[in-house]
């Protein structure tokens, strides 16, 4: 399984999390031309962007490790063009990261960082 295989199977399992815990996915792999958020959702009255990160292993570190301040600007700034772009300039908002690690056949496990760009 490549990368992005890897990270594939990680929005899927994140998207069915979130639904489960009663969010509204409005966007998955959302793209305009500054970059890409993973997820959209709602909850209540809430946004929420939410960057996935999947690993296998730790090997490399944690996967929200990865989530740099360089790449929390850049999807700060995407998920203003996905504000402009649904006309959604004064709704509340937050970035999550949700981290996967596929440890092995069929088996996950996730770890949700509420408001991670915050801490």
């Amino acid at each position: 399984m490549n990368h992005v295989q890897v990270g594939d199977i990680g929005e899927q399992v994140a998207a069915e999390y979130l639904r489960e815990a009663g969010y509204h996915i409005l966007a998955k792999k959302y793209r305009c031309k500054i970059g890409e958020i993973d997820i959209i959702a709602q909850v209540s009255n809430m946004i929420v962007f939410v960057e996935v990160k999947t690993r296998r292993s730790t090997g490399y570190g944690f996967p929200a490790e990865a989530v740099t301040y360089r790449k929390q600007q850049k999807i700060m700034n995407v998920a203003l063009c996905y504000l402009k772009q649904m006309n959604q300039n004064h709704v509340a908002c937050r970035f999550d990261v949700i981290e996967i690690f596929l440890t092995g056949e069929d088996v996950v496990k996730y770890n949700h960082i509420i408001d991670a760009f915050s801490k």
